[in-house]
């Protein structure tokens, strides 16, 4: 999962400018890892929980992906540089609670109760729709294109639900914990904007992972689970490991560059690559069932994803009715 985030279209077309000036081989391979490697996320969290307990495991993830961020910006800035006032600890904690707690330490239990990495970046895959909803309750009148494509897409998304609790493939309660994973995750995406967060993303990133990943390791231990070292396969391991590293905190950073580089409207089709790629890793490596209703339900949600994507996409200068004028765009998040 991940943010993607709209600000004002000024800021659109200067990341165009600089993305020219970047190099479209930088950005192609800032895109590539953005597509692959938080696309294959959901397996290696598959793979993680054979031996993990998923609490522990997600939990201990963020932790030292936040520690090795926060190192990093520390010895390159200063340890100045992660200096935040108490309002803005807090703000992070409450986005911390929602994005690295409900968000992905739920799918990880969900994954560890059955839960196959195909099917649950499906219905992860979703999150945009739901950021529509929360705007739309929260007063805003998305374009009509918006709205077709939001009502398409939780269609394809009840088509899933639906199609795999009947044949049992997707046991029913871990079905339930990521559709609420996925609810936390556009909620906390959505409201973050209006908090007070630090201005610099990697600061924000460094805190929410720490706070989370605190929550999931103290839930953990409260719930019973035990961290044996000793106990976990090489896979398991492995499979950390990549989270930790490439998942946290290559992928992040190389997000977090796009955003500044190119336009949000490019950065935002990992939205609907991800999901492809999580299928196809969990087929080709898991043998997970790639049945038809699952391509038929996750082909809607997908293009439906796509489609509020491009509807929502600011217009270029060009492009726009000089009689009718338009305002900026609201900044709006999604992981």
């Amino acid at each position: 999962m991940s943010t993607t985030i709209r600000p004002a279209e000024s800021r659109e077309h200067g990341a165009v400018a600089a993305g020219r000036s970047a190099g479209p081989l930088m950005v192609a391979a800032a895109l590539g890892i953005v597509y692959l490697v938080w696309g294959s996320t959901y397996l290696g969290i598959r793979v993680m929980v054979e031996d993990m307990p998923p609490l522990l495991g997600a939990g201990t993830r963020f932790l030292v992906a936040g520690a090795l961020l926060g190192a990093v910006l520390a010895v390159r800035k200063g340890p100045s540089r992660l200096a935040v006032s108490r309002a803005e600890l807090l703000a992070c904690g409450a986005v911390g609670l929602l994005l690295p707690v409900l968000g992905q330490g739920m799918v990880t239990v969900a994954e560890g109760g059955g839960a196959p990495s195909g099917l649950t970046a499906l219905l992860i895959a979703a999150v945009p729709l739901w950021v529509l909803a929360f705007r739309g309750l929260a007063g805003e009148r998305p374009a009509r294109a918006t709205s077709l494509g939001a009502l398409a897409g939780f269609a394809g998304l009840g088509f899933l639900v639906v199609a795999n609790g009947a044949n049992g493939g997707f046991p029913l309660w871990t079905m339930g914990l990521v559709l609420f994973a996925s609810l936390s995750w556009a909620f906390g995406s959505w409201y973050q904007p209006s908090l007070r967060m630090p201005r610099d993303p990697f600061v924000v990133a460094v805190y929410e992972m720490l706070i989370g990943g605190a929550v999931l390791v103290a839930a953990g231990l409260g719930g019973g689970e035990r961290l044996e070292l000793g106990a976990y396969s090489a896979r398991s391991w492995a499979a950390w490991v990549y989270l930790v590293v490439f998942g946290s905190c290559v992928a992040f950073s190389a997000y977090v560059w796009l955003l500044q580089t190119v336009s949000v409207s490019l950065v935002a089709t990992y939205a609907y690559v991800n999901p492809l790629v999580a299928v196809a890793l969990g087929a080709l490596v898991l043998s997970e069932a790639v049945t038809v209703p699952t391509v038929v339900g996750g082909a809607v949600v997908v293009l439906a994803v796509a489609a509020v994507v491009r509807a929502e996409r600011p217009r270029r200068p060009s492009e726009r009715r000089p009689q009718v004028p338009e305002q900026c765009p609201q900044r709006a998040q999604n992981r």
